[in-house]
């Protein structure tokens, strides 16, 4: 196989500026026949170390894969990314809140800066609105969002509703332009109510936190789009929804004075689990299967 691995991607501008933001070339890639392309948007170390074992022992295929080269926490430990890698796509029980029932809204990401992402806003939802019930379904292999009919590799109807249901708002982040996210579900019964974040040609040499606020794929922006379509939410989130737009204010002004991103944007961990999420990648990392 061909395989591409893309490290110097468009969420990490702290000196290259606009001339390196273009993800497109994913779009450029899935044009071709479906039979042979392969994209994978490994979120941590583990699942990187999976796709690439995979990739490198495939044959026939051009794959690519995108992951960034700076420090990521870890989320899986090797066990669950092989088989998290292996289904390409898949509900992160440990993240989400819905216990099995029915969701009030899905949380998708596909990429690894839209996956932390995600993942902090769905930490702050849990802690402003216990009662809220979410479920994160994390992308590794892009194309299996795509229809089965369109794409031999894709998912069923009936596998694609029972993670992204056929009537509940769905928030998701990925890592390159949105509408590609559109394109590859418009045939899905909830297409209607997917609502993607990525990238939207904003950017410049600045902090990395701040390349995911001024393309609306941050923490903040993501739990006020959650607000914002659950629809039981409306009469009492406004003061939750204020004080996320205070926290856009404060972050602009903290970065114009120091130069870097907040502490609590910098040194995030996932909270509501111990274990492999809480630690960075080069301590959690465990050998391969």
């Amino acid at each position: 196989s061909l395989n591409y691995l893309l490290t110097s991607h468009v969420w990490r501008q702290d000196h290259n500026g606009f001339s390196h933001q273009d993800p497109g070339f994913i779009d450029h890639v899935i044009n071709k026949k479906s039979d042979v392309i392969r994209v994978y948007l490994p979120p941590d170390a583990n699942t990187l170390l999976s796709v690439a074992d995979h990739c490198l022992r495939s044959r026939q295929y051009v794959n690519v894969i995108v992951a960034g080269k700076q420090p990521q926490l870890q989320y899986l430990d090797m066990a669950d990314a092989i088989v998290h890698c292996t289904k390409g796509i898949g509900i992160w029980d440990w993240a989400s809140t819905d216990s099995g029932a029915e969701p009030d809204v899905v949380m998708g990401c596909a990429g690894d800066v839209p996956t932390m992402e995600t993942l902090a806003a769905a930490d702050i939802l849990r802690s402003r609105f216990p009662d809220l019930s979410i479920r994160v379904v994390n992308v590794v292999d892009l194309l299996r969002l795509q229809d089965d009919a369109e794409n031999p590799h894709g998912l069923a109807d009936r596998e694609f509703d029972a993670l992204f249901t056929t009537d509940k708002p769905v928030i998701f982040a990925y890592h390159g332009y949105p509408w590609l996210i559109h394109r590859l579900t418009y045939r899905r019964t909830n297409h209607g109510n997917f609502h993607v974040r990525g990238y939207k040609e904003e950017g410049t040499t600045t902090t990395p936190f701040d390349m995911c606020v001024l393309n609306e794929i941050d923490r903040f922006n993501l739990a006020i789009d959650v607000i914002d379509r659950v629809p039981r939410l409306k009469d009492i989130s406004a003061h939750v929804r204020e004080e996320l737009k205070n926290k856009l204010i404060e972050h602009r002004q903290y970065i114009r004075t120091h130069g870097e991103d907040m502490p609590e944007i910098r040194n995030w961990q996932w909270t509501a689990k111990p274990g492999p999420a809480n630690r960075p990648a080069d301590e959690a990392r465990e050998e391969p299967v």
